[in-house]
Parts: C-alpha cells; sequence; structure tokens
C-alpha cells in the first residue's frame, strides 16, 4: 500500500514539474495527465458531493461549446479548442479528487512539484532575457524584450510563478524551511514576473501577497502570529522595492518598464480597439444562443476579446456562458468560506485562495479559459472542500451519543 501511494505521489509530482513546458505541442503535461491517471485508475482518488457543483458546471460549459461547436466541426481550430477546454475540464476534476483522498500529502507533492517547474521556468526566462550563451529567441518574445520562459506568451507565463511565490511566502510566515534558501526562490521568481513585463502578472502577485498577508493576520490565532505577519510584511515590501530599484537601474528594463506602466494601451482604445469590439459584441451575442462559435470572434472582430467572461459566451453560447459564469460564481463562494472556516488545513487554504482570486478577476482583463494552472487550482479548492466535508462527518460519527436517563414516575 505505502508502494503504491509513493508511486502515485512520484508521478503527480512529475506532472506538475513538467507543468511548465507550454511550448511545445503536445506537451509533456498532456503526456503526464495519462501516466496520471493510469496510476491512480487503482484507488487513490475520492469522488464526493462536495465535488458535484464543479463537475456539472464543468459539464454544463463544455456541453455548451459542443453545442456551438456543430456548424465548425471541419474547422480543425474549432475542434482543438473544444477539446483542449474537456482536457482542461478533466484535469481539474482529477486534481479535485486526488487532493479530497490525502488533502495535505497530496497538496505537499503538487507544491513541491508546481515549485520545482515555476523555478525551473523563472530561471530560462532570465537567461534568455540576458541572452546568456545566446539561448534568448528561444526563451523571449517581441525581440527579446519580455521574458517567456518556456511558455508561449510572456502573460502566461508570469501569472504560472505567482502560485509558488505566495506558498514560498507562506513559508516565510509559518517558519517552513531554510529562510535563505526561500529568500533565494522568491527572488528569482519575482525577477522573472517582473521581466515578463506582464501587468496582469504585477497585479496577481501584488494581490496575492496582499490578500496572503491580509488572511494570515486575520486568521492568526494568537498576537504573535500577527506580529510575524506584520514583520514580515515589511521584509517582503524591502525586498521588492529594492529589486525593482536594482532592475530599473538597467537603461533596457527601465525602458520597457515605462512603456508596459500605461494601464491602456493604444489598441485597447477606439471604436475597433479591444474595449469597443467587446461592447460591439454583446447585442450581437444577445441575438445568438449558440454564440459565434469556438474561437470565431476574430473572424468578426479584428482580434480576439481578451476578456474570459465575454469569450465564454461567443466561443460556448448561452448554455456554456452560464455554465462557466455559475463555475466561477460557486468557486469564488467555496473560497471565502474555506478561509474563514477553523480547520487544520486552513494554511493551505490561506495560500491556495490568495493565488487564485486574483488570477480569476484577471479573467475580465484577458481570456484564462485555458490557463492549466488555473483550473489546478480551482480543482485543489474543491478537492479540499470535500476533505473538509468528509473529515467533519466523521467527526460528527465519533460523537459519543448522549445517555438518555429515563424519567422517574
Amino acid at each position: 500500500m505505502l508502494r503504491t501511494e509513493a508511486l502515485r505521489r512520484g508521478v503527480l509530482w512529475t506532472f506538475l514539474a513538467v507543468s511548465g513546458f507550454a511550448a511545445i505541442e503536445p506537451s509533456p503535461y498532456e503526456f503526464m495527465f495519462a501516466v496520471a491517471l493510469l496510476a491512480f485508475a487503482s484507488g487513490g482518488l475520492r469522488f464526493d458531493k462536495a465535488m458535484v457543483p464543479l463537475i456539472l458546471t464543468l459539464a454544463v460549459w463544455n456541453a455548451g461549446g459542443l453545442l456551438a461547436l456543430t456548424p465548425f466541426v471541419d474547422e480543425r481550430e474549432s475542434v482543438m479548442f473544444i477539446a483542449t477546454t474537456i482536457y482542461i475540464s478533466l484535469t481539474a476534476v482529477f486534481f479535485a479528487a486526488a487532493v479530497a483522498d490525502a488533502p495535505a500529502e497530496r497538496m505537499a507533492t503538487i507544491r513541491s512539484g508546481y515549485i520545482a517547474a515555476a523555478l525551473i521556468s523563472a530561471a530560462l526566462g532570465v537567461i534568455g532575457y540576458f541572452n546568456v550563451a545566446g539561448l534568448g529567441p528561444l526563451f523571449t518574445l517581441y525581440d527579446n524584450s519580455r521574458a517567456a520562459g518556456p511558455f508561449k506568451d510572456p502573460n502566461v507565463f508570469g501569472p504560472f510563478l505567482v502560485p509558488p511565490i505566495v506558498w514560498l511566502c507562506q513559508d516565510w510566515l509559518l517558519r517552513r524551511g531554510r529562510p535563505l534558501r526561500t529568500a533565494a526562490m522568491l527572488l528569482l521568481l519575482m525577477l522573472a514576473v517582473l521581466l515578463s513585463f506582464s501587468r496582469g502578472a504585477v497585479a496577481d502577485c501584488a494581490a496575492s501577497l496582499v490578500l496572503l498577508l491580509g488572511l494570515t493576520f486575520l486568521t492568526a490565532t494568537s498576537a504573535r502570529e500577527r506580529g510575524r505577519t506584520v514583520v514580515i510584511a515589511v521584509v517582503l515590501a524591502v525586498l521588492v522595492l529594492a529589486l525593482i530599484s536594482i532592475i530599473l537601474a538597467v537603461p533596457g528594463i527601465r525602458e520597457m518598464a515605462l512603456q508596459r506602466a500605461s494601464l491602456v494601451e493604444d489598441y485597447d482604445t477606439g471604436e475597433e480597439g479591444r474595449f469597443g469590439n467587446q461592447l460591439r459584441a454583446v447585442p450581437m451575442l444577445l441575438d445568438l444562443p449558440f454564440g459565434f462559435g469556438p474561437l470565431r470572434f476574430s473572424h468578426i472582430f479584428p482580434q480576439d476579446p481578451h476578456e474570459v467572461f465575454l469569450s465564454a459566451f461567443a466561443s460556448f453560447g448561452w448554455l456554456g456562458g452560464m455554465g462557466f459564469l455559475t463555475f466561477i460564481g460557486v468557486t469564488v463562494y467555496l473560497g471565502w468560506a474555506l478561509v474563514f472556516r477553523r480547520s487544520r488545513l486552513r494554511p493551505q487554504f490561506v495560500a491556495l485562495w490568495s493565488a487564485l482570486l486574483p488570477q480569476i478577476l484577471q479573467g475580465v482583463q484577458i481570456d484564462t479559459s485555458h490557463w492549466r494552472h488555473l483550473f489546478l487550482m480551482c480543482g485543489c479548492l474543491y478537492g479540499f472542500a470535500a476533505a473538509e466535508r468528509v473529515e467533519r462527518s466523521r467527526e460528527r460519527g465519533r460523537r459519543p451519543v448522549p445517555e438518555v436517563v429515563p424519567a422517574r414516575a
């Protein structure tokens, strides 16, 4: 039994460790998902009624996509888009079932593998940005101006690094691991986020760290823990400011940072800019129950919507769009419910939710519907909910039944 679990955790770790190599198609992540399914086929997955909202909402989302695909089944791009959506949804259910069966142990494995993937990806991004050994073209985009690591897009590369940053900061807060080693890893990851010049990633990182520190402070059980949280917050702020000051001393980095500092780009504004296209699409979609069809938005407007909620209705129709909105709504409710629930796993909830919520909200700025790490975190959240429900049921079953004393006549 122990050997079987060790094998499962080894496969799970490898599954996460290769998750950063997203520029290859099919990627190692796709291959390892099949291996993980085989490793967990004989057991190790727990399906609980707490996971029903996850399964149902994702099923409705994908059903809407299949209906919207019907007129475009001869278009490979559209077919692959829906197939990828179904695959990513299945990974979310897999992670939920895996975490539900052994939450503390499996989450530790997921964190370890993910951090390894993030460190490798960040190192490649930094090496590429500074064109070490002529590797710049492999790990950057836009003439070596933005680090992308082993990703196709800096705007996905940057947010991918944020959950490990949150976990490592929590290690500082909870006195886990070696402080100097943790600091070195944090510096590498934060440097890579900054060199991606992704406004969304920087916002994610800042919001996630503020949320982590705030929730840790609010859920602390002693004044000492709250004091330590304040101290770590100050140290972290100094570390970030020092890192930013150092890298902005490089002229090329400073120029790019100033260019990317604008909240609105030229392509965002105007009647045919991104925002204008989004506004024009809404009344059109109200008359189209099946939407425009998978990936058909750019066939009608000059560019993709760059907004996950509008994209859900455009590519998946009314049914899929409502399924996706319900999925997001239930997930947000569940996340807030878990972080304020007294539990031995609450530190895990706090870290996961701190990393997940900002990236859910980032959907208003970019299409996150195929972000693997986002659905990984969603799956883990539902896995924790299932584990908590099972544990509470067991506790109720262990409570002694009060002895009934017969009344005297």
